[in-house]
């Protein structure tokens, strides 16, 4: 037995539409939340299952957990105990591998399992282990723990150091910061990742009492050793929660205002769809899509992902989706995850003309969708056939729907709420 999600295609979409908190942000916050002495209260928690599993972890180290309402957390980690993280809740999501700088930094020492999460191919977390190495740490595997990774600081604890990253990787830059707090002196992360979300991260921390400066720069300094206490902080809008529904809106809705937003953190997806023919508005907090005819065939485009303030990673599987109903041959070429392509097999089974050449998947269009029986195989993934899935004629039922629960709050009952026709079943 196993759920599934069913999405009756072509109805139009009307409505307002309220942005969670950052899964991506918030997946970090939580593990650098332990980092201080008193309790941390975040607003704005997204309700997905990414958060569950990290909830799980935090009450395995000793960690009290209340959750006043839906959206808030209150992490106190008075009581939390310095114990190994490995147990299977460590290999449900990838963000994991916070704890690892967490831990590193706040006891000097941590043993953890390989995290886990959706399979994008090779995603090596040497960039964090070399990160790691530079403060001081030393790396092992011990024999008697399978798939499990020793991270001891030297005796004195970790000191601050300059670290440049071959890549600007995101979890690299926020882990290796998480650590370098407790360091003794100035870290220097050179070719940092710029990404919101590691601004949102470093403000928390500042609020706790921590002293880093140049984030949204590819310059981020540290300077470690000063004791960090508790502090509130409220989560920014999920920037790939946004433009997905920015994508359904251009692909199925007449009139949708998308609410609780930074259109700041969207210029390159706002451009884009500009390009291929979609009129929006925006506010400093809304973005307003309107006038959208069902039977205008879309401009082709090319995409090229990049890291931030390029063209996201997470929003090329449902952009693909939208490029179905473009004139002529698109294309999407990935330059973050080779792997995320899976999406186009399972497109192709509701009618899409897509295929893959190397790094970069080919769409030719317009083509009309239909239903048919898919599979997420990874979090965005499952976004695509959700757009696919409304935008096409008859039933759509998509299978491994733990997936997009990973990664959006609520999906099926806010598009219930702009007329879709969707549901959950057992089958």
């Amino acid at each position: 037995m196993e759920e599934v999600i069913k999405i009756r295609g072509s109805r139009r979409l009307n409505g307002t539409v309220r942005i969670s908190g950052s899964k991506n942000s918030t997946v970090a916050l939580i593990p650098a939340a332990v980092l201080g002495s008193e309790p941390v209260t975040i607003y704005g928690v997204p309700k997905i299952s990414d958060v569950d599993a990290l909830i799980e972890l935090l009450r395995e180290l000793g960690v009290e957990v209340t959750q006043p309402d839906e959206e808030t957390l209150i992490i106190d980690p008075r009581n939390m105990e310095d114990r190994p993280l490995v147990s299977d809740a460590v290999t449900k999501l990838r963000a994991s591998y916070y704890f690892m700088g967490a831990l590193l930094g706040k006891y000097g020492k941590v043993l953890i399992r390989m995290p886990g999460g959706c399979n994008l191919g090779k995603r090596p977390i040497d960039l964090h282990l070399k990160g790691f190495e530079l403060l001081g740490a030393t790396v092992s595997y011990p024999e008697e723990h399978e798939d499990c990774t020793l991270l001891v600081a030297p005796e004195g604890g970790l000191k601050g150091t300059d670290i440049f990253l071959d890549i600007p990787s995101v979890g690299a830059t926020i882990n290796i910061m998480m650590a370098a707090v407790f360091a003794k002196g100035r870290t220097i992360i050179g070719n940092a990742a710029k990404e919101p979300e590691i601004i949102d991260i470093a403000t928390m921390l500042n609020r706790m009492g921590a002293n880093i400066y140049g984030m949204g720069t590819d310059r981020l300094v540290i300077e470690g050793g000063h004791p960090l206490k508790g502090c509130t902080h409220e989560i920014i809008p999920d920037r790939i929660e946004a433009a997905t529904y920015l994508l359904i809106a251009a692909a199925m809705a007449d009139d949708m205002e998308i609410t609780n937003v930074i259109p700041a953190h969207l210029t390159g997806i706002l451009s884009k769809l500009e390009e291929i023919g979609i009129k929006t508005d925006h506010t400093n907090d809304s973005i307003h899509i309107y006038g959208n005819d069902p039977h205008k065939v879309l401009k082709p485009t090319d995409i090229i992902t990049k890291p931030y303030p390029g063209f996201a990673t997470d929003v090329q599987q449902p952009f693909t989706a939208l490029l179905t109903r473009s004139g002529g041959r698109s294309t999407v070429t990935e330059e973050i995850y080779a792997a995320r392509f899976k999406h186009l097999p399972e497109l192709e089974k509701m009618g899409a003309n897509a295929h893959q050449e190397g790094a970069t998947g080919i769409i030719v269009g317009p083509t009309p969708l239909h239903g048919a029986v898919v599979t997420a195989t990874d979090l965005r993934c499952g976004a695509a056939l959700v757009i696919a899935g409304l935008m096409a004629d008859g039933e759509t039922e998509i299978h491994e729907i733990k997936h997009i629960d990973r990664g959006y709050d609520n999906l099926d009952g806010k598009l219930r709420a702009l007329g879709a026709d969707i549901r959950r079943e057992i089958v």
